[in-house]
């Protein structure tokens, strides 16, 4: 039987978001009632409501989440009713052409639910990345759903759904960074400080932090950044080379999206060195250099999205590390809020005041 939540939409492009009352329908075969117990403010909540994304308005935002499964469907046997989970936006299909190839961190199909929460007025919700948690309840897919240590605090286990898996793996999975390299991280944000996290739990010797924000900067050293530049003041590229004995780091994360600092990451890396971009460009950007430079270097150039993840491989195994004490996930919440805070935490995020905001329940 349907039943009426509240949710925080963004109805259309640009305005405030809105608690309205969202229908959940019965689960189909495959679905999947989550009661939500935590969902993270992530920037591409922000895009959606931007209208970045798509404009596929109503969207029903929220994704970096946590909670309990409340309904199954009749042919659900990847979670049970009660289980802790955290949601996430890579459900992979098993059966596309990069599952097959064994590489299903680039699935092409991955599930979302199969019916639709709506609207009181029976208008079809877009759900952010297929998930839409802002809301006490949602519907997902059980691939959706990754079971995870219910000891763990469902605010802190949460934003492992999103920003905080993105940067970690950027470190540990795209760049492949290995015990005794140089990184620099340029952005020190949520994912930016997240890849610090990740550099450090892979035995990284030197963690070079970048950013324009002195505040930032002090967060980058609590997760482990072992030199700090300040990106306002000083050439970037020249001071890595500098931390670097003269050569630029082995491994150069770009978590800011941009033309100027994935060239910063390019040209700030050993001539054999690898550039992850795991920012998030704008369809309006494009990038112009000499293909000469692109020819005359080794290495590798990557994107990373969602930190090549695989959810039940990785979110079990970072949440044992936190639990351990060895990985600090506490950290990245800067505070707890309500569902009526959202609108607040878009604007404390654009002033960068917060690494997460974190709204429980």
């Amino acid at each position: 039987m349907s039943e009426t939540v509240r949710g925080v939409i963004a109805r259309r492009q640009g305005t405030p978001v809105e608690i309205v009352d969202v229908v959940i329908p019965d689960p189909g075969s495959h679905d999947v009632v989550v009661r939500v117990q935590s969902c993270g403010v992530c920037h591409t909540d922000l895009h959606y409501r931007e209208g970045g994304i798509n404009d596929e308005f109503p969207f029903l935002l929220g994704h970096e989440a946590a909670g309990i499964v409340e309904t199954v469907g009749d042919a659900v046997t990847h979670v049970a009713v009660g289980d802790f989970v955290v949601l996430n936006w890579r459900a992979v299909c098993g059966e596309c052409r990069a599952c097959r190839r064994g590489r299903p961190w680039y699935c092409f199909d991955t599930s979302n639910a199969g019916r639709k929460m709506t609207l009181a007025d029976g208008t079809e919700l877009t759900p952010a990345l297929g998930i839409g948690a802002f809301a006490d309840k949602t519907l997902v897919h059980e691939k959706q759903c990754t079971k995870v240590d219910p000891a763990a605090d469902p605010a802190i286990a949460g934003l492992l759904g999103c920003g905080v898996m993105a940067g970690i793996g950027a470190a540990m999975n795209t760049g492949n960074v290995s015990r005794g390299d140089s990184v620099a991280v340029i952005g020190c944000g949520g994912v930016g400080d997240a890849a610090i996290a990740g550099a450090l739990l892979a035995g990284a010797k030197t963690i070079i932090a970048v950013d324009r924000d002195a505040r930032k900067l002090a967060w980058a050293s609590e997760f482990g950044a072992t030199h700090l530049i300040d990106a306002s003041t000083e050439e970037v590229v020249e001071r890595i080379q500098e931390l670097t004995d003269g050569f630029g780091a082995d491994v150069v994360i770009d978590a800011v999206g941009r033309p100027e600092t994935w060239k910063q990451a390019f040209y700030g890396r050993d001539l054999a060195g690898t550039v992850v971009l795991v920012g998030v460009p704008t369809p309006e950007m494009t990038l112009d250099m000499p293909l000469i430079d692109l020819f005359s270097r080794g290495g590798a150039l990557k994107s990373s999205w969602y930190g090549d993840c695989l959810p039940e491989r990785d979110f079990p195994v970072l949440i044992d590390l936190y639990r351990q004490g060895r990985l600090p996930l506490e950290r990245f919440v800067t505070e707890r809020i309500s569902l009526d805070e959202v609108e607040k935490a878009f604007t404390a995020m654009q002033h960068g005041d917060v690494l997460r905001s974190v709204v429980v329940w």
